[in-house]
């Protein structure tokens, strides 16, 4: 019988068919919505004009965390989880701090970009092992 913990953390990782290819989709129209998104807080757009954007940003990045965990859950305790994890936790705090949006979407974007570019041996380095995990 499969535990939650095997579910989450199976001995082996598990293959998503296609992978590659959805998170090469998935990106590239997170980057796009996002960043109609950022544009729209930028020029003050009204918030029912952003309303689609913010939904399309939402499933979007659901979509790439589902990506990423779905071979093993370590994915949210390594360098690269963090950092989404770290950059939901900014986006959260936007409707408590509405007037700074841009200057925490804009921290969020460098969040984002740094993230995605770091060498391997942060991206795989387990905050939980202290150590690469490839």
């Amino acid at each position: 019988m499969k535990t939650l913990h095997n579910i989450l953390f199976p001995e082996q990782l598990r293959v998503l068919p296609h992978a590659r290819a959805w998170n090469i989709a998935l990106r590239t129209a997170h980057i796009g919505v996002t960043g109609i998104l950022f544009g729209g807080h930028v020029f003050d757009v009204s918030a029912e004009r952003l309303l689609i954007w913010l939904y399309l940003s939402i499933f979007t990045g659901l979509g790439l965390i589902v990506i990423e965990a779905y071979p093993h859950c370590r994915w949210f305790y390594q360098g690269r989880g963090v950092f989404v994890l770290f950059k939901l936790i900014l986006l959260g705090i936007i409707p408590l701090l509405w007037d700074y949006r841009v200057a925490i979407l804009s921290v969020v974007i460098v969040i984002a970009s740094v993230g995605s570019h770091m060498p391997g041996r942060f991206r795989y380095y387990s905050l939980l092992h202290r150590k690469v995990l490839e």
